[in-house]
Order: structure tokens, then sequence, then C-alpha cells
């Protein structure tokens, strides 16, 4: 007994009703109607697989989204002439007095519209840069020991530094110009095409994949497959200077793709610093379009993947109940049906019986049909076999069926 409940018991999950009630007109509308659910179900599950396939390859791909990156640029001073009137003079040696400027740039990602606020610490500035020159326009004479380019490439490995902004400080007093230029870390990777390929495609600046997208775009809209060899492209007159020659396979599109594609312009901004002024109030702010990972897409996704738990139990237990049901429905047909013979016609019916639960006995004995007897004659040539408990009841059974039958031909 042990074994036998430790047994896992198996579950139903067939839930099509037999084609015995299918086809019967008593039950014909209701039948149709459940038949319609059960065919809707299984597009909706269909349609489901489909989409979290869709999803999961979405994933695997990484999505992508272009967001608003907002630089700050802005400036103080220091011991200007403006601000140490009635003071001692300048320290050489501890620098204190000495007139100075500290330029900041700084940058933060806007948030979405309508969109919750992540949960998650905001990306700083300085991941989203990849390299940064600022220039400063003034004569190096005067100051000799300050360099006027300062450049911040950023660090490969897990030695980067993480940073909100960044600032220069030099020393002087006269108005100075600043242009600084900051390569963004896009991504997918972004390049310039060339404008012999970018004229054509209409685009200036793609990721690698994308140009290729695009060059494809224009030979399926242009129609320049050739109509036999599907691998092959036939260039038209504005593609003819990029292929270099009339044919091209298909293959090859991204080795051409690469010949125009060049390093990306950078963000060009342009500032001015005039120490014998106070500086504005406000900084001054600029926009660009930066390229990234939609990790909140991509969380959203991935949320949509995970059912849950508790759901898919409701759904695994409703699912058992409706398999229950169709057999419970399948098993009354079968007592219907039973009942219904036996009513209609007791003698034929039990003479069927008994002659089908023959069949059965002769299966399980494993003997066939023998001049009309039911059981192994090895067994009939026993006398033992006619004292056995059972076989008084069934000559009673038989006799009984036999006189009835005369009395129902006489009557």
């Amino acid at each position: 007994m042990e074994g036998f409940k430790s047994t896992k018991r198996r579950k139903l999950t067939d839930k099509a009703l037999p084609n015995v009630i299918l086809q019967n007109p008593e039950f014909a509308e209701d039948s149709k109607m459940y038949q319609s659910l059960l065919d809707m179900e299984r597009k909706l599950d269909w349609t489901m697989t489909r989409k979290r396939a869709e999803i999961q390859d979405a994933l695997s791909r990484n999505p992508t989204t272009t967001r608003t990156l907002r630089l700050f640029l802005s400036h103080t001073v220091s011991g200007q002439s403006w601000q140490t009137e009635g003071t001692e003079g300048h320290n050489f040696e501890t620098g204190e007095g000495i007139p100075g400027w500290e330029f900041k740039i700084e940058g933060r990602l806007l948030e979405l519209p309508n969109q919750r606020k992540d949960k998650n610490s905001p990306r700083k500035f300085s991941t989203f840069i990849k390299r940064m020159m600022i220039e400063i326009d003034r004569d190096t004479d005067l100051y000799p020991g300050e360099s006027n380019i300062v450049e911040w490439p950023r660090a490969t490995g897990m030695q980067n530094p993480v940073l909100d902004g960044f600032t220069v400080r030099r020393s002087g007093d006269a108005p100075t110009g600043i242009r600084v230029l900051i390569y963004l870390d896009h991504y997918p990777e972004q390049f310039g095409v060339a404008p012999e390929l970018g004229d054509i495609l209409g685009i200036k600046e793609e990721s690698r994949i994308g140009a290729i997208q695009a060059l494809w775009n224009y030979i399926k809209v242009q129609g320049l497959q050739d109509k036999v060899d599907r691998r092959m492209i036939r260039a038209d007159e504005r593609l003819r200077m990029i292929f270099g020659g009339d044919l091209m396979s298909f293959q090859k599109l991204p080795e051409i793709v690469n010949r125009f594609l060049v390093p990306p312009e950078p963000v060009i901004l342009h500032y001015t610093i005039d120490p014998s002024q106070p500086p504005p109030e406000r900084p001054q702010s600029y926009d660009v379009e930066v390229k990234m990972e939609d990790s909140t897409l991509k969380g959203r996704m991935a949320v949509m993947l995970n059912t849950d738990k508790e759901t898919a139990t409701n759904l695994q237990k409703m699912d058992e109940e409706i398999a229950l049901l169709a057999q419970s429905l399948h098993n009354s047909h079968l007592k219907r049906t039973f009942l219904q013979s036996f009513a209609k016609d007791p003698s034929h019916f039990i003479e069927v019986w008994i002659e089908s639960q023959s069949r059965d006995l002769e299966n399980i004995l494993g003997s066939g049909a023998t001049e009309g007897l039911t059981l192994r004659q090895e067994e009939l040539r026993r006398s033992e076999f006619f004292r056995l408990p059972w076989v008084e009841e069934a000559v009673a059974v038989q006799e009984g069926l036999r006189l009835a039958s005369k009395g129902m031909h006489t009557g």
C-alpha cells in the first residue's frame, strides 16, 4: 500500500468530447458552443506562444531607444579685480588671490514623459562619453605652465571613473573662448555614412546593421534583385558607382557598406568666459540625442515572459476540472446508452451482454470459440468444474431466460 500511495496520480488532460456526443442531435447546440471555445483556446495558446517567441527574440537582440541627454555649461571666477577691491595683493606661492576661472560641463538624461520614474540610479554623465576634448583659445606664451587642450579618453575595463561632470581650472582675467568636442557612446555603435552612399539612402549617421538594412530596403523598393537568381543584385545607375559594376552578390553587401562607414562627427559646443563680469546665474544648456539600450522596455518584456505562479496554478486546476467534467460526461453517456438499451429490449440486451462477457472470459482464459462453448473444453471435461459455486446460479439464470422466452412465444 505504501508504494501505491506514493505513486503519482495520472492527471486527465483530454478536454475533447466523444464523437458520439458531438453527433447526437440532442446536444448539437451545446456541443457546437463547447467546440468553438476549444478552438478559440487553441488559437489563443498559439498566439501567446508566437508572441512569447517574438519577445524572446527581441530580448536576445537587446531593444534600443533614443533618449535626450541635456548638457550644462557654466563657469565661476575667483581673484578677479572686481572681487578683490580693497584687499591685499596676490600670493604667488600659495596661489591665493591670483585671478582664475573654473569651467564646468555636466549632463543628465531627461526622464521620459508619462512614464514612471526608474527605480534604478540614473546613469552618470561620463558613461555616455567615449572621448571628450576641451580646447581653450588663449595665448600660450602668457600661461606657459597650463595646457590649452584638455582631453578625457575613457579608459577600458573596470577602472573607468563614473562622473556627473568635468571641471577645468585655469588662471587668467582675460575673456576666453572654449570649444568642447564630445564623442558620444551610442548603442549600437554609430558611424558616419560617406556622402556617396548616404545621399542615395538618405542617411548621414547610422549603425552598421542599420546602414545595411537601409541599403537592402532601397534594393527591394527599386526591385533590383535578379529575377532568376535572387541572391544577385543588379545595380541601377545610382548604385553602379557603389558596387563598381552591374552585378553584386547579396552576401557582399556588408562588405560594400563597411567601405563607406567613417567615424561619426563629434558634438561641438562653444562657450565664452568673461572674468571681468559675474558669471550668469543659469548655465547654458544643450540637448543632444543618444541611442542606448532600452532597459525599461527590456524589463517590461521580461516580466511578460515570467508567468505568475499563482495564475499558472489556477489555469492548471481549471484545465484539470474541465478534463474531469469531459470524462464524467463521457461516462454518463455510456450509462445512459446502457440503460436505454436495457429499457428498450431487456431480454435481447441481456443476451448480447452475456455473449460479450463470454467473449471477454475467453480472452482472459486464452481460448477461442469451440462449438458454441464459451470455456475451455479441458475444464469442461473435469467433474469438479460443475461443482463450482457459480454454476448453479448460472444454470438458474439461463433456465429462467429460456422459460421466459418460451412464455413470450406462447403468448
